[in-house]
């Protein structure tokens, strides 16, 4: 093969135009500042996951509740947003670098001030997510910076740019007002609920009717992937605690090894369910699509962070720390695995827009896995092997999929290829 060296100039990351990538080209991945940028993600998921799984073992549902919603959107929130913006104007300049930075110093902040904020939400009496929020504002401002420059340097998509710019503006003065005022609980929330509002519509807005931004569908679909695999380390981390757990309380015993199965088993299954969904094809074909897949992956981000969190109250019941019952226990593992599989399934049918009845089948099998490790301990079956029970829920997916699902899946995919062009596939440049 014919390799030619590279010259200085491209080596040297000088400022460039921000003109916008190419949606249509080959081979793009995620890139190694992207990469960077997601390992602030692995503190955030953490810090959310350890505050969930501290709440719900001392049996204090709504404060874990509210708080890891509240925290999910914005962790969640903020990495869409400079996913999308970097799939359609990422320069890989100094300009873009620093200010990518300064992003990742905004997140640290965020999580940084989640502890406070649950504690507050304990209390009562006001929400106390100045910390929280000043994070969520930096890494707001500097999206903002970035799409005024965009704005100013890409002429022919300067208004859906401007459209992005102004609804994260309008958001982050409210943001802004949320920390020098102290609001109550109440109305802090009502206001939080307006300003969510205010920042999904703006990309709505922008790629529908101001004419969009070349993003890429399957570098969306890499990236997202790659944001699934981090919440699931967190599956990862709450099968370590529970494996610690169990030697701590009994050695090493037949207990660990399933506790080992259960929660290496559980994350495992979960990542090859989420690869099931023809995600980047999907999209490629119909962009439209994007904002209920985006959106919805808000949803399935949370439960497999929570699902992490729940193997953590595992631990915690096993070590005699938790203050809530085995059924209870189960239950903070097997609520978010529900959600997750239905969210997986949902997302699959928006995208290929056809319901299978094979998935009818798939999905009353997985709930009977589900209802049956619950069953269990409310029977008193050990919490080891309720786990293992919960184990096959995803793998109940994976087995459909592997004998007869991905068959009916391409029969889908081929039968969209040869519908006409509609308004919904319509590329944009």
């Amino acid at each position: 093969m014919n390799h030619t060296a590279p010259t200085p100039e491209e080596l040297h990351h000088h400022a460039a135009r921000m003109l916008g990538r190419d949606p249509h080209e080959v081979h793009r991945a995620a890139t190694p500042l992207e990469l960077l940028f997601d390992l602030t993600f692995v503190i955030a998921f953490g810090l959310a996951a350890s505050q969930l799984a501290h709440y719900l073992a001392e049996g204090h549902y709504g404060t874990a509740l509210i708080g890891f919603g509240f925290v999910s959107f914005a962790i969640c929130w903020a990495w869409i947003n400079f996913s999308w913006f970097a799939s359609a104007y990422d320069t890989d300049d100094w300009i873009f670098r620093v200010v990518t930075m300064v992003q990742m110093i905004g997140v640290l902040i965020l999580a940084i001030g989640l502890p406070r904020m649950f504690a507050s939400i304990e209390q009562g009496s006001h929400l106390d997510n100045g910390i929280m929020v000043l994070g969520y504002v930096i890494m707001r401002v500097a999206m903002i910076f970035q799409w005024l420059r965009a704005a100013r340097q890409d002429p022919a998509r300067r208004r859906a740019c401007l459209t992005y710019a102004t609804a994260i503006a309008i958001a982050q003065i409210g943001w802004t007002v949320l920390i020098f005022v102290d609001f109550s609980l109440v109305v802090t929330f009502i206001f939080s609920a307006i300003l969510i509002l205010i920042e999904l519509a703006g990309p709505v807005i922008a790629e529908t009717r101001d004419g969009g931004t070349p993003w890429h569908a399957h570098h969306i679909a890499e990236r997202y992937g790659l944001l699934a695999i981090i919440a699931l380390g967190e599956g990862v981390v709450g099968t370590v605690a529970s494996l610690s757990a169990v030697v701590d309380a009994q050695g090493w015993t037949m207990d660990t090894a399933l506790v080992c199965i259960a929660g290496t088993g559980l994350t495992f299954g979960m990542w090859w369910v989420y690869y099931i969904v023809p995600a980047g094809r999907m999209l490629h074909a119909h962009r439209k699509r994007a904002f209920a897949w985006g959106y919805g992956h808000i949803i399935i981000f949370a439960s497999i962070v929570a699902t992490g969190a729940g193997l953590h109250v595992a631990a915690y019941y096993i070590e005699h720390k938790a203050h809530i019952g085995p059924v209870a226990t189960v239950l903070t593992v097997a609520m978010p695995v529900a959600v997750y599989l239905l969210s997986i399934y949902a997302i699959y049918t928006y995208l290929v827009r056809r319901w299978d009845p094979f998935h009818a089948l798939l999905l009353g099998a997985t709930a009977l896995v589900i209802l049956l490790s619950v069953a269990a301990a409310w029977a008193g079956v050990d919490m080891a092997i309720c786990l293992v029970i919960l184990m096959l829920a995803p793998v109940v997916t994976v087995v459909g999929y592997e004998l007869l699902g991905h068959r009916h899946q391409a029969e889908a995919v081929a039968d969209d290829a040869g519908k006409p062009a509609s308004s919904d596939n319509v590329m944009r440049g």
